[in-house]
């Protein structure tokens, strides 16, 4: 495999080639297919594929976060990632406080297994990296719990003390980080609604709670090299020590190589992991 046609095929299966998503179906499929997307382009994840490059067909143009106000084809792209959201079609997983993946639903649990504390009801202790959860978010879950869908504004109301703007979102990242809580819905008035995950959707919380850690990484993994086609060991770990330590992703490589599972590439000067091709059965002529 060469560069050129590694970016080829990562084209084709991102919609980076004028097979543009533009219906809630088409949407449906391309997350169907990818697995998982950021919205924007995001520099330090290249080989993750985005909702807005797959609607706009191609990759030329796209803007960042930070650049997106004045491109018409963000709000457009936005409604349809909404439209998901509210359908149950995927759901989102934070990343960070400008980023977030969004998740097609069958593969949600497997982040859900990985990101959760597993007590989908209880009050929130510690977030994902280990600190403990601050009072301020263990009120917002509470509220949101007792009566929501909620709006930040509506929250506002709720929560003692009148929070800030950037305190109330601290809190929400909190709860969103380790999956306590979701975005269901959007306007352009209220902004994002929030709900608990385990009334918004319990089927999902259910399945993840019967999927291991160990079990999530190999799954996501697997599908992390189905969508990128290839990847270095460096952009493997770069994007799951955001759930997990890196210790573990090469524990979960190990494993697939064990299994023959993936095999390895040369693409230039790098070598690269990708899924290993099936196996035909013995006997069984070509076609």
């Amino acid at each position: 495999m060469t560069e050129p046609e590694l970016q080829e095929q990562r084209a084709q299966k991102w919609r980076l080639d004028g097979n543009a998503v533009q219906t809630l179906e088409q949407a449906r499929a391309f997350l169907d297919d990818v697995g998982f997307c950021l919205f924007y382009p995001e520099r330090t994840l290249p080989a993750v594929p985005t909702l807005l490059g797959a609607f706009a067909g191609s990759a030329n143009g796209l803007p960042d976060v930070r650049r997106s106000f004045s491109d018409p084809r963000v709000q457009q792209a936005t409604d349809l990632m909404v439209r998901l959201l509210r359908e149950r079609i995927a759901y989102e997983v934070y990343l960070s406080p400008d980023v977030s993946l969004i998740v097609a639903a069958q593969v949600f649990p497997f982040f859900y297994a990985l990101l959760s504390d597993r007590n989908p009801k209880g009050l929130p202790k510690v977030r994902a990296l280990g600190t403990k959860i601050s009072p301020l978010a263990v009120l917002v879950f509470e509220s949101i719990q007792k009566h929501g869908p909620l709006s930040k504004g509506r929250l506002r109301e709720l929560v003692t003390r009148e929070p800030s703007d950037a305190a109330l979102d601290r809190a929400l990242n909190e709860l969103w980080a380790i999956l306590k809580i979701t975005r269901v819905d959007y306007n352009q008035n209220d902004g994002s609604f929030w709900d608990v995950l385990y009334r918004w959707s319990p089927d999902v919380v259910k399945e993840g709670l019967d999927i291991s850690a160990p079990e999530a990484v190999t799954a996501l993994l697997s599908k992390f090299l189905e969508t990128t086609i290839a990847a270095t060991q460096d952009e493997i770990e770069n994007f799951f020590s955001q759930f997990t330590s890196r210790s573990k992703v090469r524990e979960a490589v190990n494993a697939l190589q064990a299994a023959r599972e993936i095999s390895f590439v040369v693409v230039g000067t790098k070598t690269l992991i990708c899924l290993a091709p099936a196996v035909e059965p013995r006997g069984q002529a070509r076609v």
